[in-house]
């Protein structure tokens, strides 16, 4: 085995064995990291004076000043958000430290024929990497690193000039793919749909900014550069304004998704759904453990505290206790958990879906 082959081992199985914890906001707010892909001396591709950079930082903005003033329980987080240069390892490790629940990287396509167009989405996996175009995109986008110093130590001696060093992403095991997959989807149909771009589909493929992410992440392709047509729109108004709402869509399409997946309760506990939110009322419930895996049913850590169930999110069985509509009730629960659990905290619920503690207090006295 050479060198190169047992770094790639060493360095996968490390990330397999691995328990990355996708958290909550601590007002329960879910967490979107958005990533304008390029950026500062790396430009990304270029036609004449329009640089991808300039693009993917336009469209993530406005995509984001979307949610921020119409999901008001989410909390978007950018990888960057002026002109300035962010290493591929640095924006994975901004989605982790945050606790991200998705990932999403927007960047512009670019081909040597200048009738290429369309819109693509990526998540990554292995499956077409042996692929030409898919395996080009990712080469072209993971050039990248180049621009960084000391890159080789960052990738584990990937080399982007080199279609061997796509070996890398043969032993990842990406435990978020369903739900990536799902977002890829979203997006793609929007941007279709919505925008009207021509549909290049979803794929897989090994793209570094993807590779460390501990959460549901895809990579986004709003077109081509290359294409003079395509490059025209995508600096226009216009093409932000509908790219961007596409991409707003789709976002909302995953969270409508995502909260109807915390629905699922154990077989000993009140289920997230209760009596008293039948009368409009949220439940305030202490969250005070996160699994990758759920406990058996006759686990004692089940009978510790009152009505306790768990929710699914972002691949993690999340356990919550103590379910009230009183919210000042429900803070006295959690100095009781937090003598065991120090990182408890509140969440609520509402209909069936998590909604921010903030909402739901106001929701609370607006029923009184």
């Amino acid at each position: 085995m050479n060198r190169f082959i047992s770094r790639i081992l060493t360095a996968s199985l490390c990330l397999i064995t691995a328990l990355p914890v996708s958290a909550v906001d601590k007002d329960g707010k879910f967490i979107l990291v958005i990533d304008p892909g390029h950026g500062g001396k790396d430009p990304g591709a270029v036609n004449g004076k329009n640089q991808e950079k300039t693009i993917n930082l336009n469209i993530a903005l406005k995509m984001g000043k979307l949610i921020e003033d119409n999901c008001k329980d989410v909390k978007v987080i950018y990888t960057r958000k002026t002109d300035v240069f962010v290493e591929l390892y640095k924006r994975a490790d901004i989605a982790n430290k945050a606790g991200a629940d998705m990932f999403i990287s927007i960047h512009t396509n670019s081909a040597k024929s200048k009738s290429a167009n369309g819109a693509e989405t990526y998540l990554l996996g292995v499956e077409e990497n042996r692929t030409s175009a898919n395996l080009n995109a990712a080469l072209e986008e993971n050039k990248a690193i180049l621009f960084e110093n000391d890159y080789q130590t960052h990738y584990e001696g990937y080399d982007p000039n080199s279609p061997e060093s796509m070996i890398i992403f043969e032993f990842m095991q990406n435990e978020y793919q369903k739900e990536s997959l799902k977002m890829a989807t979203f997006a793609q149909n929007q941007m279709v749909s919505s925008a009207k771009r021509p549909d290049r589909g979803v794929h897989q493929a090994g793209y570094l900014v993807l590779w460390k992410s501990t959460m549901p992440s895809i990579l986004v392709e709003l077109g081509f550069i290359s294409n003079d047509t395509e490059c025209r729109y995508l600096v226009s108004q216009k093409g932000i304004d509908e790219m961007s709402q596409s991409l707003y869509k789709s976002f909302r399409e995953y969270l409508d998704y995502h909260n109807r997946q915390i629905v699922k309760a154990v077989p000993t506990a009140q289920a997230i759904g209760s009596k008293s939110e039948s009368k409009e009322l949220p439940v305030y419930k202490v969250q005070f453990m996160s699994l990758k895996s759920p406990l058996k049913s006759n686990d004692k850590k089940l009978k510790a505290y009152p009505n306790v169930s768990y929710y699914i999110e972002g691949g993690m069985y999340k356990y919550t206790c103590g379910d009230t509509t009183d919210y000042e009730a429900a803070l006295e629960t959690k100095k009781e958990v937090q003598k065991k659990y120090k990182d408890a905290f509140v969440i609520a619920v509402s209909q069936g879906r998590k909604i921010s503690v903030k909402e739901a207090r106001e929701i609370t006295a607006k029923n009184k």
